[in-house]
């Protein structure tokens, strides 16, 4: 039962993720560390990010912002490596209520402060580097380059494909370094397996209705689900 709901997790958590480009693995990673544990939702989530991303990065390459592109991983990448040093060494008892916490901000950040604030060009890079730190951490620094690529990617479309290039090069980062550590048992390469499906089912509805649906319609139900995934950490 406990796989068939989190099965049922990833799929919604990337239709999400085919739609905007980002908050997939953000939503699924809460129910998935408790369904299944922390160090394989982190494997199979960071695998199932990699593979929905892939497939939306190729197929809009045209819109990849490449300087932007770099600029991003360069610095999300040096931040990357210090949550995975932090995440070895730090106490879950620590890190999940601090997680919690960090979703449930974002989430009603973007439910009831619509203004933006403009930021400089360091303060900016100092997100992406917080982001890195998250990601390496929790595979979820997403909510975080958001904040940074909102300010940089005005173009819908120009987004989606940069942000999903984004998680293709960065999680391909953290898979060798989960392979290093022994954390890819032949157990979580089964559920990776079986979790192949839904998630191509997945993609395919994500598309289908990013091109119908009102954008700022879903991103309220994607602010709602957020606060419900932090909600679900703490209690």
């Amino acid at each position: 039962m406990r796989n068939m709901i989190f099965l049922l997790v990833l799929f919604v958590a990337n239709v999400v993720q085919a739609v905007t480009g980002f908050a997939g693995t953000l939503l699924a990673m809460p129910p998935a560390m408790m369904l299944i544990g922390v160090h394989e939702a982190k494997v199979i989530l960071n695998i199932m990010a990699f593979l929905s991303c892939l497939i939306l990065a190729v197929k809009n390459y045209k819109n990849i912002q490449w300087k932007i592109l770099f600029n991003i991983i360069v610095y999300m990448a040096i931040g990357m490596f210090a949550g995975i040093w932090l995440f070895e060494r730090l106490s879950f008892d620590l890190l999940l209520p601090a997680y919690g916490v960090m979703i449930l901000l974002i989430a009603l950040k973007k439910m009831f402060i619509k203004k933006e604030i403009k930021m400089a060009g360091f303060m900016l890079n100092g997100i992406l580097l917080a982001a890195g730190v998250i990601h390496g951490m929790f595979v979820s620094g997403g909510a975080l380059l958001v904040v940074y690529a909102s300010a940089v990617l005005k173009d819908k479309e120009n987004f989606r494909a940069t942000v999903a290039s984004v998680w293709v090069v960065l999680n391909t980062g953290l898979m060798i370094s989960d392979i290093l550590k022994g954390y890819m048992t032949s157990e979580v390469l089964k559920m990776t397996g079986i979790s192949i499906l839904p998630l191509f089912l997945a993609i395919y509805v994500g598309n289908k209705i990013h091109e119908k649906i009102d954008q700022k319609l879903f991103m309220k139900i994607t602010y709602i689900l957020l606060f419900a995934s932090g909600v679900s950490i703490l209690v």
